[in-house]
Formats: structure tokens, C-alpha cells, sequence
């Protein structure tokens, strides 16, 4: 740690330090990449070069418009280390947007996701997929001139409108912020040892200051391993977190209201037991929910939470339970802290001590003003750096200190709304009592006008079989008489309007309600078409709906979908952040005691000396390929497929050092068959069946690959076989096609290409449909042959549909 650090050039050393250390895992569809912190630092250098290289100088700018990664990393601390100003843009900006902070800040480079770059369609663009073969090979360090009072970056909120105004930030910023962490963390840093690494899931855009703060500052300081995660679905965070030995989630509070829904959902019982948590010690509390801590994982323990308010009700579920959750306050013009709770002090309901080098007073009205070296006084607006003259920076944020000083968050300034009698309506309160009810799912409350003046009026989404007009009379009961809630909309859709950070927009809601588009969107004239969904594309419309409202729905209810109403209903039925029941996909097992070294011993040691032989004896098939420069990097592998013993003539047809880790994807339902003894025609092959399961799935490293559901399941285990250094072999006809007649191939298997990343290695087997329409035999005929094509790079920008004709037509062109 360097507490006297000049400038935030200075990770790049922390990066070198930490060296063979993981400092990133980020998740790209169903594979996880690492990047160590000494190739991290490689990577920012070679960066840092290739601005030089491009005559990118100090002031320029560099606009980031893509998912956290290391790339992203790199981008950003490469432009740091030379000055440059870095334009972070929210993942999920539109494009209107996007442009307009373009021709704003006149990028010199733009770089990010290839998506996100084509739909700008203007400017010397870089996509992070090209870094390592573009960038050039040369590294820059630092510019000498780097100082605390030299501009960091420009971020500009993704809810501006009309004219582009992007909060500047220097490194002194950023560094007034750091410095006390880093001076409280000495008194700890003897400990960290014993836990070392400490793994951090990461689920907030980089591009915000709260992302930062926890994805690149903090970890840089502590050497942390840093898990990126986009994929906001309760159970599958959960999972990540006990797999993965996860020791604290940096989120905003719509995470840990989703994980709360999953965890109750789970145990149904503990509502009534976290009663009884009131006066136990944390001991007692880690002892009396103890499976709750072993569905998290043993060494998991902290929430850090920002970017919005936490509500009170779920701050005491997870403190009850034993975890610690540590809240901070701040906003993008303050360069995120303004006050923060010590992780092993939290005062409870509020987002703790103001942190130093800050001052804080309150307005009459109870408004935060704040000043320090923190704050940021310039700001970028038509093309041009500007100062700001005020010394206290006015938040708009209304809070109150305890006694013991820390700060309490009341709401925004904007949203209180006014009665007519001068009292004031604070919408958090209602919206807190709102979240206590059974059966709301989301709520909110905004102004609207009556008669009588503002009002509030809260809109519900609702779980089906609730009333809301009992839980309106519920809450009322709870409020003060000024207070109470008269209005009140039933919203249409599965979940209110929300921010990319999980905030429900306030202002969107009471757009729509005062321009009555809420009634004609709850017309459900236009819901009842059948979507005309196969059972892949099932799979994509399940994975849109799990995102966008972090739930985990059910495989066997989502194939029974036909119209949007139906995933209307679908959707409310499914509480949030609720676990998937356990039906279709659970009878399948994915194991991964076949990439044990000694079953990868052995099933080599049998492929080589007895199943290739063997193939080469009975069927002397014919190889027919080119001179191919085999990847080192895994290889999803594809084939038409004529008859059960395809595997063993694609093998054939590979190098040693590929087909022995090569993991083969098999029809789920005969795999189910083999496993249980079923189907087999009578007792006796019933009884053999298992022990011909666990043959062929040591020999040959098969996992199922179900015909109906459970596909993401299976997706996911050829994700962990390639990040375990295996290839995927997959037949995506689907079914075998006698005589050779091609087959269409299923759209699932473009799915797949697209989630693996990967390049694509094509294999056409020719000549067994020949045989069985001639006399049936096979032996030794020298009719089979296999033919092996080129290896496919994955194209950017296609669909599942168009990339399985790719795969298509690269096989039955052979």
C-alpha cells in the first residue's frame, strides 16, 4: 500500500506486486476467464503504448462503452497512466445517448464491446475482443508530469437529457477517498493473510463511481480477486458465491432484496425464527442459521451496499442472520464516499460516520451539503472543461445524523412531496411499509395532483391472489393520518421501470401515470398471439426474463408458455429472487469426476490403445482433412450425426492431445435411461445399463444434453469442461439421420457457440448411409470416411439461427 501516492498511476505498481495473484474473473456467457494482476499490468501498459502509438496525448480523450472485464481495466488505467481522459459510458446507455457524449467529448478512440461500437457507427473504434492481437507488444509507463490535480475521467449519468453535462473527477478525488481506507486497513492487513485471497463478486457497471470504488480501487490497494457479474439472478449469485468461496458481494440494495426473496424461499420458516435473532450474539446467530451460512459458503460474510438506499427491513434480515452489511453513501459528484459504516462497527440503518477530509452540515430543510477535497468542482459541458463556483455542493439528498453522528438517509429533495396542508410526505416511509406487505413484489410511491393539491400514489406490482386494495388498507393502518395513501395503481407489467444500477425510476413511473399509459398497457387485447417459441428459443426467452427481473423461473412451466400472457402471469407468479423448483432439469447429472486425473489417466491410456485400434481394425475409415493449425485454446467441436458410435470415428479423426480432452454431449434422455436402468427392452439390460453409464461416461467423457428442457444446465457443464481445458463435441441434428440425409441443425447449438466463445472445429462422417442401404456391412469396407474442415473463429453480431447455419453449412459442404 503507498498512503502517500501522488496519483492513481500508481495501482499499476500494486498490480506488480500482487503479481501471480488472480486479480480478475469475469463471466462471457457460460465460460469464466481469469487474468492475473501481473498480466493485468501488461495489459494496462500495452495499452498505455498504443495510445502513444496513436498520438493519443494527455487531455484526449477515450471513450469505454462495454461489460467490466479486464479489458475494461485495462482501457481505463492505460489512459490514467497517460493522462488521457477516460469517458466511461453505462453498459446499458442507449445509443442516442451514447452518441451524444461522443459529440461531446470528440473521442480520439473509442473502445468496448463490438455490439456497442458497430451501433455508433462513427470514430476510430479499438473492440476488446482485439486487444491482445492489436495492441501493440511495447509497454509506457506513467507520464512524468501526473499530478493529484489533474483530471481522472469525465462520467456522465445515463439520465441526462437535452445537453451532455459529464461530472470531471481528479486524482486527488479519487484519492481523498482511498487514503483513510488505506490507513484504517493497516491495523487488519496482518489478518488478510489468513484469508487470502478474498474473493469480492462484483455487481455494479464500472462506468458508476460505487462500481469503481469496489471493482478497481479497492481491490488494486488489497490485492483482492475480483468476480465480475452481470448475470443478476438470485440463485445463480448464490451458487457462485458458495462455489466459488466468495467473501463479500459489493452490490446495490435491489441485489440483496432479490437474495433475501431466494433465501426465504428456500426456508420458508425463517421469517418466524429471525425473531427470536434479536438478542443473540453473532456466534449464536452464525450457530441458529447455519444453513443458511452453508448455502452461502463458509467463508462468505459481508454485503457492501451503495448506489441507493437500503431499506431498514433488509438490513436487520441479513444482520439477523449473522452477516455483516456495511453501507456507503455518496454520489458521482462527490467521487462516490461521503460517509461509510466500518465493516466490524455498523450502525445499523445508516450509512455511518462521515469519512475524512469531508465536511458535512444540513440545510434547514435537513438537505446534505458537503464540501472536501473529495468533491468534484469541474465539470465537461459543450465540449469544453469547465469550473463550478460553489464551495458546499448541494446534493439533493435529505438525511439526519443519530446521536452517535452517523448518517441517516431520509430521500431525495425532489421527491418529497409537499401536501397542501406544508406537510411533508417522505415516499421512502411508504415504500417501506409497502415492502412489509405480503404479495407486493415492487413499489413505489410519486406525486400526483387531486383536488386537494400533491398527493401521493403508489404504484404496485403485485404477486397473483393479492389484493391491493388490503394491502393499501394494511399500511394505511401503519401511517400517520397526513401520510396515508388514497391512490393507487396496479402496474401492468412484471416489474416497475428500473435504472441499470437496480433503482426504480421515479420519474418514469410517474410519467406513464400521468399520461394514462398505464391502462393502455395493461390492455391485454394484444397478449393472447402465440409467441411460436421452439423449445431453444424457450431457453433465450427464459434467460431474458430471468435478467431482466432477477428471478429463476421454472424449465418445465416456461415450455408450457404459448402467448405473452402467459409469461405476464408466469413472471408475477414467481417471486422475486425465488429458488426454481426442482423438476425436469434435476434428473439429469453433470459430472465432473470424469476431468479427475486419474479417470483422464485412464480413459487416455483406453483411447489409445484400445478404441482407436479398434476403430481402425473393424472400420478402416478414411480421414480426410487439410493441414490445420490446431488451436491450444478448447474448441467447441461439431458433427453430423448418423449412429451411436460417431464419437469414436470423430475421435479417430483428431490429435491425441484434443481427443483426450474432449467431452462429449449426449442425448440427456437415453444418458437418464442408461443411469436409472429403464427403457432397455427387458430386466437383464435393464440391470447391465448403469454400469454401461458410468463406462461410457469415464471412457468417454459424455454429459447429457437433454431434448426438452434443462438445456441451460447442460450449457453451463461444457462451459466448465472448456474452462477446465476440455473440447465440447456436440451433433446439433439432434437426432441421428440413418441415411445420411442432412438434417437441419438445431438452433440450440448457435446458442451454445455463442455462450462458449469459442472457435468451431467441423467434422462430416460420409459413407455409413451407404453401407445400410446396400447390405449392411461395415467391416473393414473402407466406405467410412471423416472429413475434417477448418476451424471457425466465432462471428460477432450473429444470431443463434444464423450462427447454427454457419455450423451447417460448414459441415455438409465438406
Amino acid at each position: 500500500m503507498q498512503p502517500d501516492r501522488r496519483n492513481l498511476a500508481s495501482l499499476v505498481d500494486d498490480f506488480e506486486r500482487a503479481g501471480s495473484d488472480i486479480a480478475i474473473v469475469e463471466r462471457r456467457g457460460v465460460r469464466h476467464y481469469e487474468t492475473t494482476y501481473a498480466g493485468l499490468a501488461q495489459l494496462v501498459r500495452r495499452f498505455a503504448a498504443e495510445l502513444d502509438a496513436r498520438e493519443i496525448h494527455k487531455g484526449d480523450r477515450v471513450l469505454i462503452w462495454g461489460e467490466n472485464g479486464a479489458e475494461w481495466v485495462a482501457a481505463f488505467v492505460g489512459s490514467v497512466l497517460r493522462g488521457v481522459l477516460p469517458v466511461p459510458l453505462d453498459f446499458a446507455s442507449t445509443v442516442e445517448f451514447a452518441q451524444r457524449v461522443a459529440n461531446d467529448v470528440t473521442p480520439k478512440l473509442i473502445v468496448g464491446d463490438r455490439d456497442k461500437l458497430d451501433s455508433l457507427g462513427t470514430g476510430v473504434t479499438l473492440a476488446f475482443g482485439d486487444f491482445n492481437p492489436t495492441l501493440t507488444t511495447r509497454i509506457a509507463n506513467a507520464i512524468d508530469d501526473l499530478s493529484e490535480d489533474d483530471a481522472l475521467q469525465i462520467v456522465f449519468t445515463s439520465g441526462t437529457t437535452g445537453t451532455p453535462k459529464g461530472v470531471v473527477h481528479t486524482h486527488g478525488n479519487v484519492l481523498a477517498s482511498l487514503r483513510p481506507i488505506e490507513h484504517e486497513a493497516r491495523k487488519y492487513r496482518k489478518y488478510e493473510r489468513l484469508f487470502h485471497p478474498v474473493r469480492i463478486l462484483h455487481t455494479l457497471p464500472l462506468s458508476h463511481v460505487f462500481g469503481q470504488f469496489m471493482g478497481l480501487w479497492v481491490p488494486a490497494i488489497f490485492a483482492l480477486e475480483v468476480h465480475y457479474e452481470s448475470r443478476l439472478v438470485a440463485s445463480d449469485m448464490v451458487e457462485r458465491i458458495h462455489d466459488l468461496r466468495i467473501s463479500g458481494v459489493a452490490a446495490v440494495p435491489r441485489i440483496l432484496e432479490l437474495m433475501q426473496n431466494y433465501v426465504l424461499s428456500r426456508y420458508p420458516s425463517l421469517n418466524a425464527r429471525l425473531e427470536r435473532a434479536g438478542k443473540m450474539s453473532a456466534w449464536q446467530r452464525w450457530w441458529e442459521f447455519r444453513e443458511v451460512h452453508r448455502l452461502f459458503g463458509l467463508k462468505f460474510w459481508a454485503f457492501i451496499c451503495g448506489g441507493a438506499s437500503l431499506s431498514p427491513a433488509a438490513e436487520q434480515f441479513w444482520t439477523a442472520l449473522g452477516f455483516v452489511v456495511v453501507q456507503g453513501y455518496g454520489m458521482t459528484e462527490t467521487t462516490a464516499l461521503i460517509s461509510l459504516n466500518h465493516p466490524f462497527h455498523p450502525a445499523s440503518g445508516t450509512t455511518g460516520q462521515v469519512l475524512p477530509g469531508r465536511e458535512v452540515r444540513l440545510s434547514d430543510e435537513g438537505e446534505v451539503l458537503v464540501r472536501g477535497a473529495t468533491i468534484s468542482d469541474k465539470v465537461w459541458e459543450q465540449g469544453a472543461l469547465r469550473r463550478e463556483g460553489s464551495e458546499w455542493l448541494a446534493t439533493g439528498d435529505l438525511a439526519e445524523f443519530d446521536a452517535r453522528g452517523n448518517l441517516r438517509f431520509r430521500g431525495r429533495k425532489k421527491d418529497v412531496i409537499v401536501t397542501s396542508a406544508g406537510l411533508n410526505i417522505y415516499p421512502e416511509d411508504l415504500e417501506a411499509a409497502l415492502a412489509r406487505q405480503p404479495g407486493v413484489k415492487a413499489s413505489t410511491v410519486v406525486e400526483t395532483a387531486s383536488a386537494h393539491g400533491p398527493e401521493p400514489v403508489a404504484a404496485l406490482v403485485m404477486a397473483i391472489d393479492y389484493d391491493p386494495a388490503a394491502v393499501i388498507s394494511a399500511v394505511n393502518q401503519q401511517l400517520a393520518e397526513f401520510q396515508r395513501i388514497q391512490r393507487w395503481v396496479v402496474w401492468p407489467e412484471p416489474d416497475l421501470p428500473r435504472t441499470s444500477t437496480g433503482k426504480i425510476s421515479r420519474r418514469e413511473v410517474a410519467r406513464r401515470i400521468a399520461s394514462g399509459e398505464i391502462e393502455s398497457a395493461s390492455d391485454a387485447g394484444s397478449l393472447n398471439g402465440d409467441l411460436k417459441l421452439d423449445s431453444l428459443g424457450r431457453v433465450q426467452l427464459q434467460a431474458r426474463l430471468e435478467q431482466e427481473f432477477g428471478i429463476s423461473l421454472d424449465d418445465a412451466a416456461i415450455q408450457q408458455v404459448a402467448t405473452a400472457e402467459d409469461v405476464r402471469k408466469l413472471v408475477a407468479a414467481t417471486p422475486a429472487g425465488a429458488a426454481q423448483p426442482a423438476r425436469e432439469a434435476e434428473r439429469h447429472i453433470y459430472p465432473q469426476w470424469p476431468w479427475a486425473p486419474l479417470v483422464y489417466g485412464i480413459r487416455s491410456a483406453f483411447l489409445e490403445l484400445i478404441a482407436m485400434p479398434l476403430t481402425r481394425f473393424l472400420a478402416k475409415p478414411k480421414l480426410i482433412k487439410k493441414h490445420i493449425d490446431w488451436p491450444l485454446e478448447p474448441m467447441l467441436i461439431v458433427a453430423n450425426h448418423a449412429t451411436s458410435y460417431d464419437p469414436a470415428f470423430v475421435f479417430y479423426a483428431l490429435p491425441g492431445r484434443i481427443r483426450c480432452r474432449t467431452a462429449v454431449a449426449m442425448a440427456g434422455e437415453l444418458l437418464y435411461d442408461f443411469r436409472t436402468g429403464r427403457n432397455q427392452g427387458n430386466w437383464f439390460l435393464n440391470a447391465l445399463t448403469p454400469i454401461a453409464y458410468v463406462l461410457i461416461t469415464a471412457l468417454f467423457n459424455v454429459f447429457p444434453l437433454p431434448q426438452f428442457s434443462g438445456f441451460r444446465r447442460s450449457f453451463a457443464h461444457a462451459g466448465e469442461a472448456m474452462d477446465r481445458g476440455y473440447n465440447v463435441l456436440v451433433f446439433p441434428e439432434g437426432r441421428r439421420a440413418d441415411d445420411e440425409t442432412p438434417q437441419p441443425f438445431k438452433a440450440g447449438a448457435g446458442i451454445l457457440w455463442q455462450e462458449l466463445g469459442a472457435p468451431a472445429l467441423t467434422v462430416r462422417l460420409h459413407g455409413l448411409g451407404e453401407i445400410k442401404a446396400r447390405d449392411g456391412r461395415w467391416f473393414r469396407s473402407g466406405k467410412i470416411s471423416v472429413s475434417v474442415g477448418d476451424v471457425v473463429p466465432l462471428p460477432s453480431g450473429k444470431s443463434p439461427e444464423e450462427l447454427a447455419g454457419i455450423l451447417e453449412r460448414a459441415v455438409f459442404s465438406q
